[in-house]
């Protein structure tokens, strides 16, 4: 039986992760901000599979202290953890030089800042108990630089898949294991009016996708395969002008 920790878990893909996993017979630690979906969330679970464990706690990634205090609270709770998945995020952002550095500073400063927060904490965790696995959830816009509203967002994205193959490196020929995932479009809380795109998955397919990925401890995966496998090729070659107008 493995213990995962799933960050950013009240909602959205974190949530149906959190419900797949539980399905297959993984204990869970869940942690985002709004404890009480978080409370509901655990309640349908051990409904659902009274054997499951599920720890919950509140965690904001920007409160860098509390997030090793927590990682390390339900590590001691559940007798360690065997994956951490970094899921917390933001998708909000603004055109460069448009006035809206806010916005920018704030997806920059949670999607990376607190994710590398967030793989400190589990990396010492993992170097501790001398095995582990990290689960980094990047995104395919982080294949190459974007355009308009996802400029932030995607470029923190390539920072955090950067990061964790970094500590791939450091642990490699261990038993501690890194995989990093890049989703398409799937439905969730933060894709809002994207949701209406062309090619969007459903909360499910979607993360059912990147629950496979995450038991076979794949190294990376575009997710799902299909259409964002080929899909992936096409954004890294694509014309600049071709690749503004897809955005």
């Amino acid at each position: 039986m493995t213990t995962i920790l799933i960050t950013g878990a009240s909602s959205g893909l974190g949530a149906e992760m959190a419900r797949q996993f539980a399905a297959l017979g993984h204990d869970l630690a869940l942690c985002a901000r709004r404890t009480e979906r978080l409370e509901e969330l655990a309640v349908q679970i051990t409904t659902a599979h009274p054997d499951r464990r599920v720890a919950v706690k509140a965690l904001d990634v920007n409160d860098h202290d509390a997030v090793f205090r927590v990682f390390d609270e339900l590590a001691e709770e559940l007798g360690g953890l065997d994956r951490v998945v970094v899921n917390a995020g933001l998708g909000k952002g603004q055109p460069l030089g448009t006035g809206r550095f806010d916005a920018n500073k704030e997806t920059a400063e949670t999607n990376f800042i607190g994710a590398l927060a967030q793989t400190e904490a589990a990396a010492a965790i993992f170097r501790k108990q001398g095995r582990g696995h990290l689960v980094m959830v990047s995104s395919i816009s982080a294949l190459r630089g974007m355009p308009k509203n996802i400029t932030t967002y995607a470029a923190t994205k390539a920072a955090v898949a950067h990061l964790a193959e970094g500590f791939r490196a450091d642990v490699h020929g261990t038993p501690i294991k890194v995989t990093v995932l890049y989703p398409g479009y799937i439905v969730s809380e933060m894709s809002g009016t994207s949701a209406r795109t062309p090619l969007m998955t459903s909360t499910e397919q979607g993360v059912r996708a990147m629950v496979e990925a995450i038991e076979k401890e794949k190294r990376s995966a575009r997710v799902p395969a299909w259409p964002w496998g080929p899909l992936g090729f096409v954004i890294k070659h694509v014309p600049v002008g071709v690749l503004r107008r897809m955005s």
